[in-house]
């Protein structure tokens, strides 16, 4: 799965079919907070909002909840998923999991291929950075497809389409947090730093020290937002 793709951004092109369009709309919408957690949402007012028949919508709200970005509540139909402290750290403990083993096998398999779009990803990112820091804000979503795209790259020759696909989906529901996050503009030489180091460890082909920078680099979000946070995320370890 191609990441700039996946990322169902403003500037992304919406699919064809309506039920993919309307998920790919509410989707848009639930990450940039335009619909807020916790909100109800109601199929009639969706459908108007968005010039979209009633059935699409309700399709599009089901292939969300299986996201983790919706709640299906019994017949009173869906919410928006909450945010919280335990949830997002929830989700960075899934992360670490998943992602610092599809970086190791990554290591194990890939080429030189792997290699270059790791490097192709890192460039773009720092492009973007290179632009200044009131671009973070004023072009979120073109960063985050970027920003997608060089985490997806370093794990691009894991060789497992379900822990590509779990990255995706995890990566999506960290956003809803990280657009917060980034209405405080982070400091941009440690931010390229923070990736540049990770490309190397990767290309480098050190599975331990990537994956305990991988997982450190997660954690930065949670502790960001939730300062007096007081467990350590537990991080995934090679055995």
């Amino acid at each position: 799965m191609d990441a700039e793709s996946s990322y169902s951004g403003s500037e992304a092109p919406l699919p064809e079919t309506l039920a993919e369009r309307s998920a790919a709309l509410l989707q848009r919408d639930i990450l940039t907070g335009r619909l807020l957690p916790d909100s109800k949402l109601v199929i009639s007012d969706l459908a108007d909002s968005y010039g979209i028949g009633a059935t699409p919508i309700r399709e599009g709200l089901s292939r969300l909840v299986a996201q983790g970005l919706v709640i299906a509540i019994g017949q009173k139909g869906f919410r928006v998923a909450q945010v919280s402290r335990e949830d997002l750290a929830d989700i960075i403990r899934m992360r670490s999991v998943i992602e610092s083993e599809a970086l190791r096998l990554s290591m194990e398999r890939g080429g030189d291929e792997w290699e270059a779009g790791i490097v192709a990803s890192l460039h773009r990112l720092k492009r973007f950075a290179a632009r200044g820091p009131e671009v973070f804000r004023k072009e979120i979503d073109s960063f985050e497809r970027v920003h997608k795209a060089f985490h997806t790259a370093l794990i691009a020759a894991c060789g497992s389409r379900r822990m590509l696909e779990q990255h995706s989906a995890l990566y999506d529901q960290t956003y809803r947090y990280r657009h917060r996050m980034l209405e405080a503009i982070p400091p941009l030489d440690d931010f390229c730093a923070e990736h540049e180091d990770l490309a190397e460890l990767a290309i480098a082909r050190d599975a331990e020290k990537g994956g305990d920078q991988l997982c450190k680099h997660f954690a930065l979000t949670l502790t960001t937002l939730y300062p007096d946070t007081p467990a350590k995320i537990p991080t995934h370890k090679r055995r």
